[in-house]
């Protein structure tokens, strides 16, 4: 019998996404097959405190299932480079980029992926300007305030007014420094996740989120039992190619590696498609639309986790 990869699964972290990383986590648990994996959960606190410290002996490879600040940006993964220990997922410059959201539009823009008009300003200029309506004039309503660095909806409010965007920055900077302010588009919201090395990423059939009200926010993502996508979507065979295509670009104006989700704005009127933005770890739990997404275009959840754990092994010359 073949000796089974030691994986260690991390999950929790100290952001606000800590419960959606242990539905994700124990998703990945459950379904890593025992025959060939020999799964180790490592429960990071709220606190950012370790319950062991990870080495080459016993861990062969890390699975980092940590959403947000921390765990997706970039620290987590700088660490597991000092270490030395395969893992998997985006390094730390593409984690970087895709959890700030300016840094990641820069670097759509900077490629000519269209994204949707936006400001941005820091939490001193929010406090110190006597003109607010000055920082987000190029704008019109309906907006969505967002803060710049944080996942799954968290922080993110859409706002019809000055009272509702006084509000809506407020609630954004109790996550960040820095607010992203995107304009309001009727569109509806599409997915494609993409798979796979530097060389040659494979792209899945897009989905399309079923969006309840407004928007999709945290409780409709994560806490009602109600389907929340169609996958595959119902698209015209030549937006459906430009999605995969977009996917494709904006995965690689990151420098992404292992896996992505790609989320768009489409807007059937004028067939305009926008990039949303880049998720470089989305959620694995049971109604994940990036596992279903792969699942729909031939790779099984169990399969899925298998080539990436084996794409950190080829990077990391295991």
């Amino acid at each position: 019998m073949t000796e089974r990869l030691r994986v260690a699964v991390l999950a929790g972290g100290p952001s606000a996404e800590h419960e959606v990383s242990l539905q994700s986590a124990q998703a990945v648990l459950d379904a890593l097959p025992r025959d060939r994996y020999e799964p180790i959960a490592v429960i990071i606190d709220r606190q950012g405190r370790w319950p062991v410290e990870l080495r080459r002996e016993p861990v062969d490879v890390v699975f980092p299932v940590l959403h947000g600040p921390f765990g997706e940006d970039g620290v987590v993964q700088g660490h597991l480079e000092t270490l030395g220990l395969p893992y998997v997922g985006c390094g730390v410059l593409a984690s970087a980029v895709a959890m700030d959201k300016v840094a990641m539009r820069r670097a759509f823009l900077a490629e000519d992926i269209p994204v949707t008009p936006h400001v941005w300003f820091t939490e001193h200029e929010w406090r110190t300007t006597t003109d607010p309506w000055g920082l987000v004039k190029p704008l019109d309503w309906p907006m969505y305030v967002k803060p710049a660095n944080m996942g799954s909806s968290i922080g993110i409010s859409r706002v019809t007014s000055m009272a509702e965007l006084r509000a809506g920055v407020d609630a954004a900077l109790a996550h960040d420094r820095v607010v992203v302010v995107e304009q309001g588009v009727s569109a509806r919201e599409l997915i494609c996740g993409v798979l796979g090395g530097y060389d040659a990423p494979e792209v899945s059939v897009p989905g399309e989120l079923i969006v309840p009200g407004e928007w999709l926010d945290y409780e409709a993502k994560y806490l009602s039992p109600a389907e929340i996508a169609t996958i595959p979507a119902v698209l015209p065979e030549r937006v459906a190619g430009e999605v995969r295509e977009l996917s494709l670009r904006a995965f690689r104006a990151i420098g992404g590696y292992g896996l992505s989700r790609v989320d768009f704005l489409y807007e059937e009127g004028t067939g305009r498609l926008y990039v949303g933005e880049i998720n470089t770890m989305p959620g694995f739990t049971a109604r994940s639309v990036y596992a279903r997404a792969w699942a729909a275009s031939g790779v099984p959840y169990g399969e899925l986790l298998r080539r990436l754990i084996d794409l950190a092994l080829v990077r990391s010359g295991s």
